[in-house]
């Protein structure tokens, strides 16, 4: 079974933003010595806000490594002159599609306040996933989803409450299950250890996901970790999913681990 990482980010600078690790500089290098022990074969990497050079970083990556890593990438949506970038951006060596994280404040108020909004339509027209931390969000993201059915939507970390755990977590899944009904929404199962105050194998979360599963199914579920906020190691965050969950196995397991995301965002890895 080939295993894929949704989400992962690497940097060469700035302050890390809560609870991801608090170091100046974390590299492709040191990504790949992890993947390798855990068995994750290759990676998607999202360039971190708060490192200015993180597209640069994320694009040495792929030159260096191309059948390991890919990326979704971003470009701040109130510039102008950016208007133009969405037609040739999978052109760009990696390119997968967009993403973007409305989380804090001034991200929030841009992405809700339409600035954004002529994104969709864009990239609905030339054929670029995007991938939203719309958690926080739900409601402007299913308006989003349905305005644009050709538009292929990803939803990330599980879609639960980004900053609360356990049952605080789960406060919104009914809104977030009922999105599941619209065939161009996906969702990344990514960072699913840090909303459990628990241990590993973090039970308390199980029920959750296997409602989440149930609802988008093996094709639009997909496994990663964000890890470098998990407060577990690579392969506890692999061994969760294929090993743990009793009703994960056969080919919806090998889709939800890694199939499925190169499917949506039509990735081939070598």
């Amino acid at each position: 079974m080939r295993i894929v990482d949704a989400q992962i980010h690497i940097w060469s600078s700035g302050t890390p933003s809560q609870d991801h690790r608090a170091v100046p500089v974390v590299t492709a290098e040191e990504m790949l010595e992890g993947m390798d022990q855990a068995g994750v074969a290759a990676a998607i990497i999202h360039p971190p806000g708060w490192d200015p050079n993180a597209a640069a970083v994320a694009e040495a990556a792929v030159r260096a490594h191309p059948g390991r890593f890919a990326i979704l990438g971003s470009f701040a949506p109130d510039r102008p002159e950016n208007r133009g970038r969405v037609a040739g951006w999978r052109d760009q060596p990696g390119m997968l599609g967009l993403r973007w994280a409305p989380l804090h404040p001034a991200a929030r108020a841009l992405f809700e306040s339409g600035a954004m909004d002529w994104i969709w339509p864009e990239a609905e027209r030339h054929g670029v996933p995007v991938a939203l931390l719309a958690g926080p969000v739900l409601g402007k993201f299913r308006a989003i989803a349905e305005r644009h059915p050709g538009l292929k939507l990803i939803i990330d970390h599980c879609g639960l409450v980004r900053l609360k755990q356990d049952a605080a977590a789960f406060e919104h899944l009914d809104e977030l299950l009922a999105l599941a009904k619209l065939p161009n929404v996906a969702i990344k199962a990514t960072g699913a250890p840090g909303y459990s105050t628990q241990p590993y194998p973090y039970r308390n979360l199980h029920d959750g996901l296997r409602r989440i599963f149930d609802a988008y199914g093996p094709g639009r579920f997909f496994w990663g970790t964000d890890i470098t906020r998990m407060p577990c190691s690579w392969r506890q965050c692999v061994t969760l999913f294929t090993e743990v969950l009793p009703w994960l196995a056969g080919e919806d397991l090998e889709r939800v681990m890694g199939r499925g995301i190169c499917a949506w965002l039509e990735w081939q890895p070598a």
